[in-house]
C-alpha cells in the first residue's frame, strides 16, 4: 500500500512541479518511447549479464514483497511459536526419536500439516527437519547446533540479499545509461546542425530527457524498491531465527514454555504477540501434539 502511495507522490511531485513551472510535456512524450527503450533495454541487458538465473528468477518472484510487505504476518509467527512449542514438548516428554517418522517425509507429516504455510515454505521446513535429524544422530551440544543453524541462516540471508543488491546495482547504473541516451541524442542533434533553432531545441530537449529518465527511474523507483526489499528480507529473516532460538533453548535444558518465550523475543515488534496472548493460545493447543 505505502509503495503505491509513494509512486503516486513521486509522479505528482515531479510532474506537478514541472507543470506548475510552465513546462511542456510534448518534448518529453515524443522522446519517451525511444529513451525508455535505450535506457530500460540496456539496464535489463546489463542485469542479465551480471546475475545468474537464481537471482533473476528470485527477484522476479519477490517484486510482490515491495507492494505486499513481509511474507510472514502476526498469525504466522503465532503458528510458528505454536509449532516449536509442540516440538519441544514432544522432545521433552517422548524424546527425539518420536519425531523421526515426521522427519523422513516432512511434507506429508501430520504434525507440520497443522500449519500449512510453514509446511509449504521450503527453507523453514527443511531448517526444522534437518536440525532435528542431527539431534537423532546424537548431535545435542547446544553450541554446535546453534553454530550450524547460524551458518544455514547466514547462507539463506546472503542468497536473498543478493537479489536486492542486484536491483540496487541496476539503480546505480541507470543515471549513467541515461547519459548514454543523452549523448546519442546530442550526436543526432549535431548531425542536423543545419536545421532551424526550433528543431534543434526540440532535439536537444529530447536528448536531455534521457538524462532525466535515467536519474528519475534510479532514485525515484528502482533504488527505493531495492531498499524496501532489503527491509522485507531482514524482517522475514527473523521468522527463521525463532526456529533456532527455540531448539537451542531446548538443548540448553529449558521447558517448552520457556523455549517459546525466548524465541518470542525475536518476533518483529509489529507482529509480536504479547506474553499473555501467547500463553492463552498455547494453553488451547491439544494435550497430545500428535493427535489428529
Amino acid at each position: 500500500m505505502f509503495a503505491i502511495v509513494g509512486i503516486v507522490v513521486v509522479f505528482a511531485a515531479v510532474f506537478g512541479g514541472y507543470t506548475a513551472a510552465g513546462g511542456k510535456f510534448g518534448v518529453i512524450l515524443h522522446a519517451l518511447p525511444f529513451e525508455l527503450t535505450m535506457i530500460g533495454g540496456a539496464a535489463i541487458g546489463a542485469f542479465l549479464i551480471a546475475n545468474g538465473m537464481s537471482v533473476v528468477k528470485g527477484l522476479a518472484g519477490d517484486f510482490k514483497l515491495i507492494f505486499g510487505g513481509p511474507k510472514w504476518k502476526k498469525d504466522d509467527y503465532r503458528d510458528l511459536l505454536s509449532l516449536m512449542f509442540m516440538i519441544v514438548k514432544l522432545l521433552k516428554s517422548k524424546g527425539v526419536l518420536v519425531l523421526e517418522p515426521h522427519l523422513e517425509k516432512p511434507h506429508e507429516s501430520t504434525l507440520f500439516a497443522k500449519f500449512p504455510k510453514i509446511q509449504h515454505d521450503h527453507f523453514a521446513l527443511d531448517f526444522i527437519a534437518d536440525t532435528l535429524r542431527m539431534m537423532t544422530m546424537s548431535m545435542d551440544d547446544p553450541y554446535q547446533v546453534e553454530d550450524h543453524m547460524q551458518r544455514q541462516l547466514k547462507k539463506h540471508h546472503a542468497e536473498l540479499h543478493a537479489r536486492a543488491a542486484a536491483l540496487q546495482t541496476m539503480a546505480d547504473g541507470m543515471p549513467a545509461l541515461g547519459i548514454v541516451a543523452a549523448v546519442l541524442g546530442v550526436i543526432k542533434t549535431m548531425s542536423a546542425i543545419d536545421q532551424p533553432v526550433e528543431v534543434l531545441g526540440e532535439m536537444i530537449g529530447g536528448a536531455l530527457a534521457g538524462t532525466f529518465l535515467g536519474v528519475f527511474l534510479a532514485y525515484g523507483f528502482i533504488g527505493p524498491m531495492a531498499s524496501r526489499l532489503n527491509q522485507v528480507y531482514e524482517q522475514d529473516g527473523q521468522f527463521y531465527c525463532i526456529i533456532r532460538d527455540a531448539l537451542v533453548a531446548y538443548l540448553q535444558g529449558h521447558s517448552a514454555p520457556v523455549a517459546v518465550e525466548i524465541a518470542r523475543g525475536n518476533v518483529p515488534t509489529e507482529f509480536q504477540p504479547s506474553f499473555h496472548e501467547m500463553d492463552e493460545h498455547l494453553n488451547s493447543l491439544p494435550a497430545d501434539p500428535l493427535a489428529a
